[in-house]
């Protein structure tokens, strides 16, 4: 039969992007197809996870020890204290096509990131750090200098190297050919479809692949998704959703694995309003939210389960950060005698259940980015039958991924929400300076609701002037426990995110964030 009428059956079937094995073959189901294979415009957790096999990160942390680690440096040494560094590169690194990797490479992807004319939220944060690049191509290395010394200057430079010769300028745009038809040094080389994704192993000098092609389908309904892996007709599905872990689980053939997105789930809250302005008013709408309630009720975890499939947080770290304050408690049961009280404080009554401030109704404009739906079903709804039944009426919103991508994070729907719903990720850096500071100077580039405190920013330049680990340490400890009081944001959880992979799969260590940075060692 041929492919294009199984595909077609399949489609009908509500099965379409299901692979069956050819030789050394892998498929797996994804949330959705990338928006983009250039990482300089990578705006999901699809993007940045497809990006990982066919880009080089200059440097990466070991999934297994934690420790940066780079496959394209061999040597490296700070100079002036941290304010430069210096870089020898490998020899015999290849591109995809053939061409040679060199320092060369290296400084043209800092140039790109840096170039005005590049519209990349991506290279913001190198833009915020790195000042120049010096390529010394008789050496094979380059001296990058950054805008202050760091204690850790390799975290700052963890980004994807495109090839120079690929681009006629720094300029860079979304809409070239590159960004389908990328060129990496990766273990793999990717090519983008309407329907998929396939990845092709490219053997390098610091890549030996074992897997010959990777594909790589949307997954569409989770039930779907879990079906089709057992019965073995992919072999991998990225996120699996809470309710179908137990058939997973009960299954001989395929194994859950952890994969810790270093996320956290969060509400913002408009402060630049009326009544969120008020500190009160925000404290008692995160006292009228009951977190536990949202939990059982969106991912269905259990009230008795020993080992729910998302914890807690009381701030903007996950609880394994280093970070993270352990001496601020989180708020699990909502408190409606404590929501009441604060509200009287803050002059509003209470009429017909409803809260009344300044002479009208208390109405709450709630958005959501649309794809958490998927992880946390109906969590939009439930967040909003709370607050309604905690006298607050409301309004509800799904934002596109697009829109929250380039309206929300962008500070510019601060006139239409009073609070979204939202998800935050990290790599090598948990640098969250660009969600709370003020909107000046550059910085605060992902302050949603262009929050400003003068408290705030002074404990984030001490983030950002830390000499050593427990400096700043010390500084975002401070931040957490302003922000639980301040309420910015009313913060939710981390989801622990499962993966499923069929036993046939082995070796498949997955990395935090990063998903394939060691997939050399992944074997069918």
């Amino acid at each position: 039969m041929p492919i294009s009428r199984f595909q077609h059956l399949l489609k009908g079937a509500g099965l379409l992007g299901l692979v069956f094995l050819t030789g050394s073959t892998v498929s797996y189901y994804e949330e959705s197809l990338p928006t983009t294979m250039n990482p300089l415009f990578a705006r999901t957790m699809v993007d940045k996870r497809s990006h990982e096999l066919v880009f080089d990160r200059l440097f990466y942390r070991s999934a297994i020890t934690n420790e940066l680690k780079s496959r394209l440096v061999t040597k490296y040494e700070k100079l002036e204290g941290g304010k430069k560094l210096r870089i020898e590169f490998k020899q015999g690194v290849k591109w995809h096509d053939g061409e040679s990797f060199g320092a060369e490479d290296v400084c043209f992807t800092i140039d790109a990131m840096l170039d005005d004319d590049t519209p990349s939220t991506v290279s913001k944060e190198y833009r915020e750090s790195i000042v120049t690049c010096e390529a010394l191509p008789k050496e094979n290395a380059a001296i990058i200098e950054f805008v202050k010394a760091y204690h850790n200057p390799q975290e700052r430079i963890a980004f994807p190297v495109l090839p120079a010769h690929a681009f006629e300028s720094t300029a860079i745009s979304p809409d070239m050919p590159f960004s389908t038809r990328p060129v990496g040094t990766g273990a793999m080389k990717g090519a983008k479809g309407r329907r998929e994704i396939k990845f092709t192993a490219f053997p390098n000098a610091h890549h030996a692949p074992k897997i010959d092609i990777l594909t790589q389908a949307e997954g569409g309904d989770p039930l779907v998704q879990v079906r089709t892996l057992l019965n073995a007709g992919v072999q991998g599905v990225i996120s699996v959703s809470p309710p179908y872990r137990p058939d997973v689980a009960a299954s001989d053939d395929v194994a859950l694995k952890s994969y810790d997105l270093r996320s956290w789930w969060f509400i913002a809250l408009n402060t630049n309003t009326n009544a969120l302005g008020d500190q009160r008013v925000r404290q008692a709408v995160n006292h009228t939210i009951d977190r536990s309630q949202l939990r059982e009720l969106t991912i269905g975890v259990e009230a008795d389960d020993s080992n729910p499939p998302c914890e807690f947080v009381s701030g903007p770290f996950v609880q394994s950060s280093p970070y993270y304050n352990r001496s601020i408690k989180t708020i699990e049961r909502s408190d409606k005698g404590r929501s009441r009280q604060l509200m009287t404080e803050a002059g509003a009554e209470m009429q017909a259940g409803r809260w009344i401030l300044n002479g009208e109704a208390l109405t709450l404009r709630i958005g959501m980015n649309s794809p958490l739906d998927g992880e946390a079903k109906d969590l939009l709804n439930q967040i909003g039958n709370q607050l309604q039944a905690g006298g607050f009426d409301r309004q509800v919103y799904k934002i596109t991924a697009d829109d929250w991508s380039s309206k929300v994070v962008t500070g510019k729907t601060t006139e239409d929400y009073d609070m979204l719903i939202g998800k935050w990720s990290f790599g090598v850096v948990e640098d969250v300076n660009a969600m709370f500071h003020s909107r000046v100077g550059g910085k605060g580039a992902l302050n949603i609701f262009n929050y400003s405190e003068e408290d705030v920013d002074a404990i984030l330049t001490r983030y950002e002037n830390a000499k050593t680990d427990t400096e700043a340490q010390d500084a975002y400890h401070d931040l957490h426990a302003y922000l639980a009081n301040d309420l910015p944001y009313m913060f939710l959880w981390k989801l622990d995110t499962k993966s499923a992979w069929r036993n046939e799969v082995r070796n498949n260590t997955i990395s935090p964030y990063f998903y394939f940075t060691e997939f050399d060692g992944w074997r069918f």
